[in-house]
């Protein structure tokens, strides 16, 4: 599972609270409902930790970033692997997960659908392009749920869209801004819900002005959606910022110079009784105020392109910011 089909339904505004949500309030256990321990280091003199992983790979470094500094900061860590927010969620609410990597906005849509149903999401929207008050919004959201968020980095997954390196130097395209004002006709290739979702073609056009031609149902950031913007079938690929496979493909991300999307930085929300402290906070900031969008491409691609593991890669990062001790 990749972060782009994790997050494709939340960051274009779909929030499916269905049976998974409801099926979490009868007081199974985790393990029940499908969770899985993946790693642990023990020893610590702190206490014991366990965070969380959505279980794409993005996900899996986070956590394992996560666990190692706070290994290091005294604590024991274990990582529990939940391929469902509807599932890791409530588990981080009651306590059985501690600490998870998240996304400001998409969190915040989702506790937003939570509490306010689903068609909040798109009638009163709380995220926004500016982090801070969708990250203010979130804290809002997430306090009285036992929950504690902590500040947001400079690290950002969202939405993103790519075109291929020789189209961009072609017609000059740095920006979506420049392809606005190009008049060059594109075909996206994208979800099918691209065709009415506001992130996508219809915010391009109206943000923009970008002349739609129509939408390639290919999915979001998906092998076959890159392959289609490569071979010129289409011209514009709906993917994310952390996409680590664009050089492969010969894309480049034009910037989202208006700020269309929602943003959706990278930040820690943890259990606020178990795992509220400031030591935790500290360990974590660490982390949030070193990563970067670009840390996390290239620590995405060394396990998705050569095939090194997440534990391992999240070391070698954590030992060259000197954030641990070797």
């Amino acid at each position: 599972m990749s972060r782009n089909s994790a997050m494709a339904g939340a960051v274009l505004g779909v929030v499916a609270l269905t049976g998974g949500l409801a099926a979490c309030g009868g007081g199974q256990s985790l393990e029940e409902r499908g969770g899985s321990d993946t790693s642990s280091s023990g020893g610590g003199g702190k206490g014991t930790l366990v965070v969380g992983s959505a279980g794409f790979t993005e996900a899996n470094v986070l956590a394992e970033l996560y666990a190692q500094v706070l290994k290091d900061a005294g604590f024991a860590t274990s990582i529990k692997t939940v391929e469902n927010r509807e599932l890791y969620e409530p588990a981080l609410e009651k306590g059985e997960i501690d600490v998870v990597p998240e996304y400001a906005a998409t969190l915040a849509e989702f506790l937003n659908a939570k509490v306010n149903g689903p068609k909040a999401v798109e009638e009163k929207p709380v995220a926004s392009s500016d982090v801070t008050a969708t990250v203010t919004a979130l804290e809002k959201l997430a306090g009285p749920r036992g929950l504690k968020v902590l500040p947001a980095g400079e690290a950002v997954d969202q939405n993103a869209f790519a075109v291929t390196r020789e189209f961009a130097e072609k017609n000059k395209l740095k920006t979506l801004s420049d392809l606005g004002a190009s008049g060059l006709k594109v075909k996206i290739a994208a979800g099918d819900e691209c065709e009415i979702r506001p992130f996508c073609a219809p915010g391009l056009k109206k943000t923009y002005g970008v002349d739609v031609a129509g939408i390639d149902p290919k999915g979001v950031g998906t092998t076959q959606a890159k392959q289609a913007v490569k071979d010129g079938t289409d011209q514009l690929v709906l993917t994310t910022t952390t996409d680590a496979t664009l050089d492969a493909f010969g894309l480049v991300l034009l910037e989202d110079d208006k700020k269309l999307q929602n943003a959706d930085n990278v930040l820690p929300v943890v259990h606020a009784k178990d795992a509220g402290s400031a030591e935790v906070a500290t360990a974590l900031n660490k982390i949030t105020k070193t990563l970067t969008t670009e840390d996390l491409v290239e620590l995405n691609k060394k396990v998705d392109a050569e095939r090194a593991k997440p534990a391992d890669v999240a070391k070698a990062y954590l030992e060259s910011k000197g954030l641990i001790g070797k």
